[in-house]
């Protein structure tokens, strides 16, 4: 059997320059908190590394998460390592009609069998009757699926925590991909939590590429999402962090207090309570992210974002307009 080609040389092959490599692995290695020395690291390894197989699967989704991952401002390198991976399923951008693009994935994890990485999209019924495909309910083809992955990508809040079908009244039983773990569902396979509605397209590459680089997970958080993406709140970098600590607040969208950038904390933004890096990695190109442009955090990285008590636009107590929750 011919060996998979490795990592460097599909990126080779697509034109992509070592030196343009070894700068990925360290703005990578950088966005991880890898100490010096790790970017070099980091490309040796995958540069030896079989080019990985990725399947993914989609339940209750709005195929937001696909959005995020493939809006990558080509050409960067960082788009390269996500689309560029055999990537063997993903029904939202198939070209084979279902059964073939089934029959492709399934003959691709039999011989890529425990190797193999599973993306994870969307919220998973457990009532009878929803998100059903090919005559299998969802949640019996994650259970299919699950015990070959050598890694669990739990892309999105959906996926993650439950996300807006699990909010209330949650018609559907909607679970996250842990939860059906936890409750014996699904095997138990390493498992990462990348949420965020939508999440941010270099958090997965992170976690991708630490995986292949060390085998194993990277250091997550009591939810289970990695430290170095979720470690900090995102009002501790936002842009109007200043306004904040002097107790400067707009009162109303677009009030003369809005226009000068003051903080949006009374307006409802859950940055305080929020873990993520769109302040610091920013979307778009690293262009913006909601505060700065005017629009508060609706805390989309959190558990239960969607059932927050007074909605999005809603004052949340405990902080006392006053210089906590850094």
């Amino acid at each position: 059997m011919k060996a998979r080609e490795t990592l460097l040389e599909h990126v080779r092959r697509q034109g992509v320059s070592r030196r343009a490599f070894l700068k990925f692995c360290a703005v990578t290695a950088s966005s991880l908190g890898l100490p010096l020395g790790s970017a070099r690291f980091m490309a040796e390894a995958l540069a030896a590394t079989p080019r990985p197989v990725v399947v993914w699967l989609a339940s209750q989704a709005c195929t937001g998460c696909v959005e995020s991952a493939t809006r990558s401002f080509t050409p960067t390198i960082e788009d390269l390592i996500l689309n560029k991976v055999s990537l063997e399923y993903l029904s939202t951008l198939n070209v084979l009609p279902g059964p073939a693009a089934i029959a492709n994935a399934d003959a691709a994890m039999a011989a890529a069998y425990g190797s193999y990485i599973l993306l994870v999209e969307g919220a998973y019924p457990l009532k009878a009757g929803y998100s059903v495909g090919e005559g299998v309910d969802a949640v019996s083809r994650l259970a299919q699926v699950a015990p070959g992955a050598a890694l669990i990508v739990a892309i999105g809040s959906c996926a993650s925590f439950g996300g807006l079908p699990a909010a209330n009244p949650n018609p559907s039983g909607a679970v996250s991909v842990s939860e059906l773990m936890d409750q014996g569902r699904v095997p138990r396979r390493p498992l990462v939590n990348v949420s965020g509605c939508p999440p941010m397209p270099e958090v997965i590459n992170g976690v991708i590429v630490y995986y292949l680089t060390y085998g194993t997970v990277p250091p997550l958080d009591s939810l289970g999402r990695p430290t170095a993406y979720y470690g900090q709140t995102v009002h501790r970098n936002c842009s109007r962090l200043q306004f904040f600590m002097r107790r400067q607040f707009a009162t109303s969208y677009d009030d003369a207090n809005a226009r000068k950038g003051y903080c949006l904390y009374r307006l409802g933004c859950r940055g305080p309570f929020t873990h993520n890096s769109c302040t610091t990695i920013k979307w778009n190109k690293a262009t913006s992210y909601p505060m700065l442009t005017g629009h508060n955090c609706i805390g989309c990285a959190q558990p239960d974002f969607w059932d927050q008590p007074g909605g999005f636009y809603v004052q949340r107590g405990g902080m006392g307009g006053g210089g906590g929750g850094v």
